[in-house]
């Protein structure tokens, strides 16, 4: 998820020339969770040599080492993180024989790492400054009120007087939130300032790794995006027909369609996303980024965004919509700008598709009941869920199977597990 990083004063520049259309191209790329095949197989079919590092405990997972030119292990800590110094000192013996151009980081919480890593050794691509842009969620909502995108009313937890000021002139319910968690994962809703308080003594040390906002009741919308020379190239806009934070809070099911092509959310959301993605300095990779539509005025709040493919089986969705499978095509993007050459979008088609996805009582459920034809894809992976995709020409037929299907898969199928409250910070 490289950024060029043109826009802001660490610019990364590398320390001797290279012509890297002159040799074989080599990417490091960095997954602490198993994840992105597809990006490794597509890494590897532009002709790049191809390593990955991972963490120790994921080594049994079925990675596409036929994409793979060597892999390498990282053992994490008890808390499942990574001590970056020892992670730094190991690639600089990897270095010594194996040389690398570009560091890509898979997931949300590679994001630093990779930053970490690409600012030690020079190397191109976004460092730590614009990194915090798609990672910690006071940092995006600074820089996207800055730059006159709308976002709810929020406070950092650093100073006492603030806050204060902030719970006397914004009306509650307000949202806490952790700076750098990933989904709904240790959000807190809070509907007074007394209850504000009892809850920031609860985080102790750790509260000035939270914010809070105004929380803003409305539809909450995702569109996932390709950028390529500082544009957006390409993007679909959808919408959660469950929020996420209903879901994680709520034992809800996961649910989300493909808007109308051409409607005006449609075109909003465009727009907001290129805005997003230029205000906060992205050259080239994927995003994955939310905005809510308040259900008062019909306004449209930025809530997050991030530099990876979306979770939750979204890239599936979108690839049954489109025909694009985003993880493939941010690899080829990644190796157009490495090696200085034009990325060429695919053919891109405009299906309409929706997603259902819920945990289930059953350890290996029977799908088998769905049986309609619009069924393009069918999760078969995951002990303890089910998922499907649907797809069609007409939205409302989406729509319609998904009712039909949030039903049955609450009757037959669904569990639900509680959030964990305090996540790893």
């Amino acid at each position: 998820m490289a950024n060029a990083e043109k826009a802001n004063s660490l610019q990364i520049k590398t320390l001797h020339t290279r012509n890297l259309q002159m040799g074989k191209l080599s990417f490091l790329c960095i997954a602490s969770y198993f994840k992105g095949n597809d990006f490794l197989r597509g890494m590897k079919s532009t002709g790049a040599t191809v390593y990955l590092v991972t963490s120790k405990k994921h080594e049994d997972k079925a990675w596409a080492f036929d994409a793979l030119d060597d892999i390498f292990y990282v053992q994490e800590d008890a808390e499942n993180n990574w001590n970056m110094e020892d992670t730094a000192a190991g690639l600089a013996w990897l270095m010594r024989k194996k040389k690398i151009d570009r560091i890509v980081a898979l997931d949300d919480f590679d994001v630093e790492k990779g930053a970490y890593l690409r600012e030690h050794f020079r190397i191109p691509g976004m460092g730590q400054t614009t990194a915090r842009h798609f990672r910690d969620k006071l940092a995006m909502r600074i820089e996207a009120r800055d730059a006159g995108i709308l976002v709810p009313a929020f406070s950092d937890l650093f100073h006492d007087e603030d806050i204060k000021q902030f719970t006397q002139t914004v009306a509650s319910p307000w949202i806490v939130k952790p700076r750098g968690q990933a989904s709904a994962t240790g959000m807190k809703k809070i509907n007074a300032a007394n209850e504000l308080w009892e809850h920031l003594e609860t985080l102790g040390p750790n509260r000035h790794n939270y914010l809070v906002e105004q929380f803003k009741p409305g539809d909450v919308y995702h569109v996932d995006a390709l950028s390529e020379g500082g544009k957006v190239v390409f993007s679909r806009v959808s919408h959660y027909l469950a929020t996420p934070f209903d879901v994680a809070h709520g034992g809800g099911i996961f649910r989300s369609a493909v808007v109308p092509f051409g409607s005006d959310d449609d075109k909003k959301l465009q727009k907001l996303t290129s805005d997003v993605m230029s205000s906060f300095g992205m050259q080239y990779g994927a995003s994955h980024t939310e905005f809510i539509k308040n259900h008062e005025t019909g306004a449209f709040y930025f809530l997050e965004t991030s530099c990876r493919v979306g979770g939750a089986h979204l890239a599936e969705m979108v690839e049954c919509s489109s025909g694009l499978n985003l993880w493939f095509e941010w690899a080829r993007i990644e190796a157009a700008v490495a090696a200085g050459e034009k990325y060429k979008l695919p053919e891109v088609r405009k299906d309409y598709t929706g997603i259902i996805v819920s945990l289930t009582r059953q350890q290996w459920p029977d799908t088998s009941q769905f049986k309609d034809p619009e069924i393009a894809w069918r999760m078969t992976d995951h002990e303890y869920h089910v998922g499907l995709i649907v797809q069609s020409t007409k939205r409302a037929r989406v729509i319609d199977l998904l009712n039909d299907y949030v039903e049955r898969v609450q009757r037959d199928y669904h569990a639900s597990a509680p959030i964990q409250s305090k996540p790893n910070l």
